[in-house]
Formats: C-alpha cells, structure tokens, sequence
C-alpha cells in the first residue's frame, strides 16, 4: 500500500468538501446570493460533479479553483486553507487537524 502524499490528501479531503459539503464551510458572494435559492442549490450540484481540472488551472492537482459558465454567468469556486482559529493560513492544508477549509463561490466578475 503507498503512502499518499500531500498533494493527494488535500486533493481528496477538497473534494470531500466540493462533492459533499463536509470537512469545511461554503461561502457564497452576494452575487450568487442574489441568484435565488434555487439556483444557489443547482449551483452547488454543478460545483460537486465540476470535473474540468487540467494543468492550466490545477497546476499542484488539489482540486482547489474551478470557473464555469452556469445559465450564461462565469462563475468561480475556491477553496481555501485556514488554521483552525480562521485568522491565519493553515501550516499544513493536507492535515485536517489543523486546517479549516473553506469554499468561496462567487461570480467571476466580483473576483
């Protein structure tokens, strides 16, 4: 059995939050708020089968940023790696015992 390495625990434990919602919090702009909640929700949907992950906007392979158009709007997700007191980056993004995650979603255009 091998050992993952880093950049495969944060690829996984991002995707776990992207497909999911678990082992972290969502965040989303006023943008995407002003969509309503039904399109927030199809948004979501979209965010966690999102699978268009390349060298070009994927360059470390952790999953971590994707921009789509969704009903003619760019829209953009992040996530980002905290310490668990949110006030700092988290020293090690692939231990979840010391980081938070969490996963922005906004419109390109508030970015």
């Amino acid at each position: 059995m091998s050992m993952q390495t880093d950049a495969e625990k944060t690829r996984a434990l991002n995707d776990e939050l992207r497909q999911h919602l678990l082992g972290g919090g969502a965040v989303i702009t006023a943008g995407i708020a002003e969509l309503g909640p039904e399109a927030v929700e199809r948004l979501v949907k979209t965010i966690a089968v999102f699978d268009d992950f390349c060298h070009a906007n994927d360059p470390y392979a952790e999953h971590d940023f994707g921009v789509f158009d969704f009903d003619g709007t760019a829209v953009m997700f992040k996530i980002d790696y905290f310490d668990k007191s949110l006030n700092f980056r988290s020293p090690n993004p692939a231990d979840p015992a010391v980081t938070e995650r969490i996963i922005t979603i906004m419109r390109a255009d508030e970015y």
